[in-house]
Formats: C-alpha cells, sequence, structure tokens
C-alpha cells in the first residue's frame, strides 16, 4: 500500500502544526532549566511544564488516533505530573521528547485516514457519546498548542521581558 498524497489539507495541518509548536519553542529558546522551571505568575505553571504538558497531550491525541479511547484514559495524578519536570528531566530533555513526538504525530497526519474515528471516554467535558475524527483531533492538536503557547508567551514576558512576538 502507497502513502497518501500530501493532499492540501494535509499540508495546511502540518504547516499549522509546524508553526504553532515554533511559536512554543521560540518562546523557551536560550533558557536554562531553572529558569524555565521558575514561577512566574500566581500560577503554579512554569515554561518547562508548559512545554512537557504540550507533548504529553500532543502524544496522547496522536495516540488515541490510533489506539481509540483507552489512549485518554488516565488518572489524576498521571495528569498531574505532565506539568512539572521530575529528577532528572531538564528543559532540553522535555524538548527532544517534544520533538519525537512531533514526528510521530506529523506521520501519522500524512498516512492516516483523516475520517478515521473513535468515541471519547466518558469525562465532564466532553459531550457523552462524542466521536472525534483523526481530523478533529488534529485540529485540537493545532488549538492546545496555540492556546498554550499563549499562556508561555506571558510567562518568559513575566520571567525576563522576552515576548514571542511584537
Amino acid at each position: 500500500m502507497t502513502a497518501p498524497t500530501l493532499t492540501a489539507e494535509r499540508a495546511d495541518l502540518l504547516e499549522t502544526l509546524a508553526a504553532h509548536r515554533n511559536f512554543l519553542r521560540v518562546t523557551v529558546q536560550g533558557l536554562a532549566t531553572e529558569q524555565a522551571t521558575r514561577r512566574t505568575t500566581a500560577s503554579e505553571l512554569t515554561l518547562a511544564g508548559i512545554v512537557k504538558h504540550v507533548a504529553a497531550t500532543e502524544a496522547s491525541w496522536a495516540d488515541f488516533v490510533v489506539r481509540g479511547t483507552a489512549a485518554l484514559e488516565q488518572s489524576p495524578e498521571e495528569w498531574g505530573e505532565q506539568w512539572a519536570l521530575r529528577p532528572g528531566e531538564t528543559l532540553e530533555s522535555v524538548l527532544e521528547h517534544y520533538d519525537d513526538v512531533a514526528a510521530r504525530t506529523d506521520e501519522l497526519v500524512r498516512t492516516v485516514d483523516l475520517d478515521t474515528a473513535h468515541p471519547l471516554p466518558e469525562a465532564p467535558w466532553f459531550t457523552p457519546g462524542a466521536v472525534r475524527s483523526a481530523r478533529r483531533v488534529f485540529l485540537h492538536v493545532v488549538a492546545e498548542t496555540a492556546q498554550h503557547a499563549g499562556h508561555a508567551d506571558i510567562l518568559r514576558e513575566s520571567l525576563d521581558g522576552q515576548k514571542t512576538m511584537g
């Protein structure tokens, strides 16, 4: 079986994912792990924690495209661990992991049937009985990445005045 042709839709998804991932990466550019793990606002968010969470979220949604509902099931503790670096993790290691996740997602964007769909797990934030197509999942990953890149931009500006754009 040959890989699907890179349609305009797939190219647009890939380009948009790359653009928003880049905004997030630029936001943490030039930082040491100590800076990237510093809280700069009243929230618990840190720059490294945001990158780690975005990578984990993208990985779980990409897994959902392949495996279905079970890929999104996690405990509150597992979700909470996405937001902070564990001993031995660095900003650099989190960014390397994010690159690996992005490469896997990009390959799925290039190859999966975008109409493939799975039911969402039961959760208060999902409509009961809702189903998501691969296409919708990739659009959701774009939205998640863009939203968190904006959060990261605020944290970075609070850290040292640096802005991603402007």
